[in-house]
């Protein structure tokens, strides 16, 4: 009898866990859902916050059930309920991104007393949500908006409580550490890099730290790296052709936010 109760307690525990993690999944893959439209629109010059959302073919007005983040797209098979017209599966990848990102800030920083977020992972959760929207906007457009950058960096002024282990100096020396090397070969070698993805480094090597932001560094000029050989070898981009840059470098500071220091570390001790 015992037993059983305990059996029927743990069966309820886990329950309760999984409704609690399929309500974090989709609250991050709901807020994802509307960066999307973010990403959409302020490229074209449309309010963000204004206007209900439509299809962009036929122009009709979505409902609450084809509002849902990534149900909606399963059950219309990915295609308008009034015309049909496919739609593109960047939104479904883009909400299913958002759930694992909030996921994954509160696995590493904590869920809070409330349980859903600490304050730790908010902060974290926030940052993947800007470096999202840039490196979308970024290789859709080629453009990185100064607006993400002064975001980054109010959030980096934020994190001096948030993050305390990060002090001013750590922040001041991560805010150039990469950013001016990009800068004077951006200066000595014509496309090297654009505007936005130095002040992009800069901005985040205030936020991560000098550490963290040199690896975000490595890892974004790995994933160009990976990205680009199949590339050319497809003729598909040539040696002198120019590519969004912002893209991988959002990868690379994403992971670096949460492993940067600790793949650093681990660096260091090996030179010792």
């Amino acid at each position: 009898m015992e037993m059983e109760r305990t059996g029927n307690l743990m069966a309820a525990i886990i329950f309760l866990e999984v409704c609690l993690g399929l309500f974090r999944f989709f609250a991050g893959a709901s807020i994802f859902s509307f960066l999307h439209v973010v990403t959409c629109r302020l490229p074209a010059g449309e309010p963000v916050v204004c206007g209900r959302s439509h299809c962009p073919e036929c122009g009709k007005v979505l409902t609450g059930f084809e509002l849902i983040p990534c149900l909606s797209y399963v059950l219309q098979k990915g295609k308008c309920r009034a015309c049909k017209a496919s739609i593109p599966p960047g939104y479904l990848i883009l909400e299913v991104w958002g759930g694992v990102c909030f996921l994954w800030s509160g696995a590493m920083f904590g869920w809070g007393s409330w349980g859903i977020l600490s304050w730790k992972a908010a902060a974290a959760f926030a940052y993947l949500s800007v470096l999202t929207v840039a490196a979308v906007i970024d290789w859709n457009t080629r453009i990185i908006y100064d607006r993400f950058h002064i975001m980054i960096f109010l959030l980096g002024v934020v994190s001096f409580w948030v993050f305390p282990e990060h002090g001013l100096w750590d922040r001041m020396i991560g805010a150039v550490i990469v950013s001016f090397p990009m800068l004077a070969l951006a200066l000595c070698i014509e496309g090297a890099f654009g505007g936005g993805d130095i002040k992009l480094m800069a901005c985040s090597g205030f936020l991560l730290g000098w550490k963290a932001v040199v690896c975000g560094m490595f890892l974004g000029l790995l994933a160009g790296g990976i990205y680009c050989i199949p590339m050319m070898a497809a003729g598909r981009l040539g040696r002198k052709d120019s590519f969004a840059f912002g893209p991988f470098l959002a990868f690379g500071l994403s992971l670096a936010f949460f492993y940067g220091d600790r793949i650093a570390d681990w660096y260091l001790a090996l030179l010792r």
